[in-house]
């Protein structure tokens, strides 16, 4: 009740205001210049007229929000479904371009390896009882897979044919103990070691070079290759770096650890090394 009372003052003294203002002008319109209640009475005006007009422009900014609140939301959920495009387009061009980092590799390689036939090959599954011992590859028997083949990226030594089908063929890798590479050490020629795949605790991939001689100078860093020994792998494919190097306790011969260059966990595809001679597996 007191409210409306109030209210109803301020309407009677603001109506009153304006029409003493409107009075007051019309007077000092012949004058050029206004007395000083005039002036009290024009600043009265003012005061009150710019309360009400921020009062009302408050209001309508409101009342605006309200009636443009779906043009707001229509506007942000295009927004985020554009932002979801663009986060799709770059994970896309991330995996295209790790694709031709892989692919532009496999080919450098073959291009510089022209002694052999390359057959490539799609990795469409793991075999085997440990993860990554064993990759089925998409090739088999009709494409001129055989037993006992190398396969390889373009980083590296990946493994060997272990079983053929017509349409497809399983490669063993270099994680598997079972396999056994003859190794040496690309900065000397050495050629005296054994190099097989073993697990670490933590399911790192990693190699040893084993039965090396004891004066033998290989030291962490040196690179690793094949060394063609033994008619089954060719010589000069590329498998490791040389981490560490320790002597037995006979001080009889060396070992040494090797990281593969193959990350056997990001293989996506491989070639199989194919001799020009089909006649027999060697190289």
């Amino acid at each position: 009740m007191k409210f409306k009372i109030f209210k109803n003052k301020l309407t009677v003294a603001i109506v009153l205001l304006s029409v003493t203002f409107l009075i007051l002008i019309s007077r000092s319109v012949g004058r050029g210049s206004a007395t000083a209640v005039e002036n009290g009475v024009g600043s009265g005006f003012n005061v009150v007229q710019g309360a009400l007009y921020s009062v009302t422009n408050g209001i309508k900014n409101s009342v605006g929000f309200i009636f443009n609140f779906a043009d707001v939301k229509k506007e942000n959920d295009q927004l985020k479904a554009r932002n979801a495009e663009l986060e799709k387009q770059l994970v896309d061009y991330n995996a295209i371009k790790s694709e031709n980092t892989r692919l532009s590799s496999m080919v450098n390689f073959k291009n510089s390896n022209a002694n052999y036939d390359y057959v490539g090959c799609n990795v469409v599954g793991a075999s085997g009882s440990g993860y990554l011992d064993q990759f089925i590859i998409d090739r088999g028997s009709n494409d001129g897979i055989a037993k006992n083949m190398v396969a390889l990226t373009g980083e590296g030594l990946v493994g060997q044919v272990t079983f053929v089908s017509k349409n497809y063929s399983i490669v063993q890798t270099l994680s598997n103990g079972n396999l056994a590479v003859s190794a040496m050490i690309e900065s000397t020629s050495e050629s005296s070691g054994i190099l097989k795949g073993e697990k670490e605790s933590g399911g790192s991939q990693i190699a040893k070079l084993y039965y090396l001689p004891i004066d033998s100078t290989i030291k962490a860093g040196d690179v690793i290759l094949t060394s063609g020994l033994g008619g089954l792998y060719p010589k000069g494919i590329r498998i490791g770096t040389v981490l560490s190097v320790e002597e037995d306790k006979g001080k009889v011969m060396k070992t040494a650890l090797v990281k593969p260059y193959v990350e056997l966990d990001k293989i996506q595809e491989l070639f199989i090394v194919v001799p020009k001679n089909k006649i027999d597996v060697t190289y």
